[in-house]
């Protein structure tokens, strides 16, 4: 049903649970992100080569000795010279003798070789051409978070995966069980349990240049108001926790104060979580969620069958409301802690 405020009231039952663990879809990396590929075996900008030429005799080129070409021509070996190391410059080019600016940024060493090798054509004789990378400054992954060490971590024509990466800065400092990995590709983030990531080698993506991967120790938290032993925000983990669950983690409901039967769970739903007649007609929020109140009654022994399996989200509000009971008691409480202070006054006073 619908109040004033356009706040659905939803009464949980099995369908209801059936239909919210439903519209649970997590995204995982190999989906949103996919497999990559070898990053590492692409050259960037700021990256250093090491480039050596050779000729085949009789070298004419780089092969002269002190430039006497008559030494060059009579040698039966092939010759060649290594250039001093050329750091890929902002405009993505490095200058090679005799040949020129080339383009190195974007691609790799072998495509590198050939347009040296075929610029050289007519000038070297046979050139051939070995371009190597030296230092890596374009590949790299940036790791944060709950990790041992955040670094930069260069990723190479091995393609690094993304438990590789984080065996690198030496692993989490908290419990599998407990971290959610978030990756950053531009403008696409993407989360996952690190525990999932383990069990499922899909997951274990390639990592690409210039990705974030950033180690979460329990990233979501609900909040617990109420006739609840403890009135707190609360920190779960990326697996996730049941209501059940949470109201464990709170010490469970007073039961002196509780009402088992007005137990509510305050939380914006994914329309896809609403039972399609209610979905008609209901006033969406900004980032087009629903505003739903979920009423558990745990008077009904069912429903601590289905409160096992009812997921609790990031930023859920669990209320307990007290009894009709504990409500005259707190009544009776007052008034007593202001008339028993005078009556006791005014016996004291000849």
């Amino acid at each position: 049903m619908t109040n004033n405020a356009s706040i659905k009231i939803i009464d949980v039952s099995d369908a209801v649970a059936r239909r919210v663990i439903a519209s649970q879809h997590d995204r995982l990396f190999s989906e949103a992100l996919g497999d990559g590929y070898a990053a590492g075996s692409i050259i960037g900008r700021g990256d250093v080569l090491d480039i050596a030429i050779w000729e085949a005799p009789p070298a004419a080129l780089f092969g002269a000795a002190g430039g006497d070409a008559r030494l060059v021509s009579s040698s039966s070996t092939a010759r060649g010279t290594t250039l001093p190391e050329q750091m890929v410059s902002s405009e993505g080019r490095i200058n090679i003798p005799f040949v020129g600016s080339v383009v190195a940024a974007g691609r790799t060493a072998s495509q590198i070789e050939r347009e040296i090798a075929n610029r050289l054509s007519g000038k070297a004789h046979l050139p051939q051409v070995v371009v190597r990378m030296v230092r890596n400054a374009s590949s790299n992954v940036t790791v944060v978070g709950d990790v041992t060490s955040s670094a930069r971590v260069p990723v190479t024509a091995k393609g690094e995966r993304l438990l590789d990466v984080l065996a690198a800065v030496g692993g989490v400092r908290q419990p599998i069980g407990k971290m959610t990995i978030q990756i950053t590709r531009g403008q696409q983030i993407a989360s996952m349990p690190l525990g999932s990531v383990i069990r499922d080698p899909r997951q274990n993506i390639r990592l690409q240049p210039d990705d974030v991967v950033t180690a979460l120790f329990q990233p979501f938290s609900f909040t617990a108001l109420g006739a609840t032993g403890r009135n707190e925000e609360l920190a779960f983990e990326g697996t996730g926790v049941t209501l059940v669950q949470a109201l464990g983690r709170v010490a469970g409901i007073q039961d002196q104060r509780a009402d088992v039967k007005g137990v509510f769970l305050f939380r914006f739903e994914d329309p896809a979580a609403l039972d399609p007649a209610m979905r008609e007609g209901a006033q969406l929020t900004p980032d087009g969620k629903v505003a739903v109140i979920y009423r558990v009654n745990l008077k009904d022994p069912a429903t601590f069958f289905v409160a096992q399996s009812f997921p609790i989200h990031d930023k859920d509000v669990i209320y307990v409301s007290n009894a009709p009971l504990a409500d005259i008691q707190k009544f009776v409480s007052v008034i007593s802690s202001t008339v028993f202070p005078i009556a006791t006054l005014s016996t004291a006073v000849p």
